[in-house]
């Protein structure tokens, strides 16, 4: 996710006027949905790779009476990463799903990781990979049956 509202808007004016410089390039393969939504994506991934590569900004602050407070000893550490246990158990979880996926055929895996990662409908995962709806729907339960069998039996 975008850090805030102004990089949102950022990327919202960066991607429209992209398709319009880019307008002559799209050949009609796949619905317009899909091709501006790869190019939203892609801009969101730059401005995420962007922000990363930022400084962090201060943990100490100083109040309006002078005093200085470090604003990270006030939180409180949920994630898993403070847990060593529950780190170990999300860390098997991800190998256990990644050696899942590995089994999938690689349309398999790109229709489940596209719909249920990327958050696409069925309509515009056929259209991407040039197919039907209903062969993406089918690609789908047969990649999910997959992954249910895998994870079941370990």
């Amino acid at each position: 996710m975008l850090g805030n509202e102004q990089d949102a808007q950022d990327v919202h004016q960066e991607a429209f006027l992209k398709a319009y410089r880019h307008l002559e390039n799209f050949r009609f393969e796949c619905s317009f949905y899909t091709w501006l939504y790869r190019i939203v994506t892609n801009l969101c991934l730059d401005a995420l790779r962007r922000r990363k590569s930022r400084r962090e900004d201060p943990s100490v602050v100083t109040d309006s009476s002078g005093d200085t407070i470090d604003l990270m000893s006030t939180l409180s550490d949920d994630r898993a990463g403070s847990n060593p246990d529950l780190e170990l158990r999300r860390k098997v979880l991800n190998q256990r799903i990644g050696m899942a996926l590995d089994t999938l055929t690689p349309r398999e895996r790109m229709v489940f990781e596209l719909k249920h990662y990327q958050g696409l409908k069925l309509r515009a995962i056929g259209e991407m990979l040039q197919t039907t709806e209903e062969t993406a729907k089918n690609t789908l339960f047969r990649a999910t049956r997959k992954l249910r069998a895998n994870l079941a039996d370990a």
